[in-house]
């Protein structure tokens, strides 16, 4: 590594810069420890708070993460970031991505519905429930769980464990599009059962969606509970001024 040459720019942009550029040309990869402050300003012959200072910004960008008393190290980039006003499924999200989407079944039940199920799909509590759980990957490696829930009257006879997508599936089925869901979304930290599963890190937090999909005659139809990695995704929000 060269060291930074002095131009009009601020001294820590131009680090921050260089430090971006390295991680994208594989000098540094996804969570390699950084060299110590001391050997780093040396090598870009830059002070200690110089380069502190473009450390601090690049860890509130999630470029970087540093662990107190271990070190700074290259955060993982998100594979997948979508627009959470955008009505995708998880299917849908990968292939987007461009990555090809996989599906580990773990199991598939049928359930009396809870009081919970009662109030979400505006019956009674004399209905049931089909609760499909399984974990999703992309391109082999696994990026999220998902429990899925369906009214057993809605619940499609066609449903096999090679079907990917529960949207298209109930679509297809009911001839009838899911047009928009009610959504709530909540970062958890590590999660016994659920992020071993998800081959987290210790330090790996989870998204968790929950989401009440309604059809075109706005009659709830699945009721879905996401979790992702948040090292690998990414929701964000377009919001416009009224």
């Amino acid at each position: 590594m060269s060291s930074i040459k002095s131009n009009n720019r601020h001294l820590y942009l131009q680090i921050i810069d260089r430090i971006k550029q390295d991680i994208e040309e594989g000098l540094y990869k996804e969570k390699e420890k950084l060299p110590s402050e001391f050997d780093l300003a040396n090598q870009l012959g830059v002070s200690r708070a110089t380069l502190r200072e473009a450390l601090r910004i690049l860890e509130e960008e999630n470029v970087i993460i540093r662990r107190h008393g271990v070190g700074t190290f290259v955060n993982t980039r998100p594979l997948f970031n979508t627009g959470i006003e955008q009505l995708k499924s998880v299917t849908g999200m990968i292939e987007q991505a461009g990555m090809v989407p996989g599906t580990i079944f773990l199991s598939t039940d049928t359930k009396g519905f809870t009081e919970e199920d009662a109030v979400f799909f505006s019956s009674s509590m004399e209905d049931e429930v089909v609760v499909v759980e399984r974990v999703r990957t992309a391109n082999g490696e696994p990026v999220a769980y998902c429990i899925d829930k369906v009214p057993v009257a809605k619940f499609p006879e066609t449903f096999t464990h090679e079907h990917e997508s529960i949207y298209q599936l109930l679509e297809d089925t009911h001839h009838k599009k899911i047009m928009y869901a009610v959504a709530d979304i909540e970062p958890i930290g590590y999660h016994e059962k659920i992020s071993p599963i998800l081959e987290c890190d210790p330090e790996t937090a989870l998204l968790v969606l929950k989401q009440m999909h309604y059809d075109e005659d706005e009659q709830p139809i699945l009721y879905s509970v996401n979790y992702f990695r948040a090292d690998r995704f990414r929701f964000h929000v377009l919001r416009k001024k009224v």
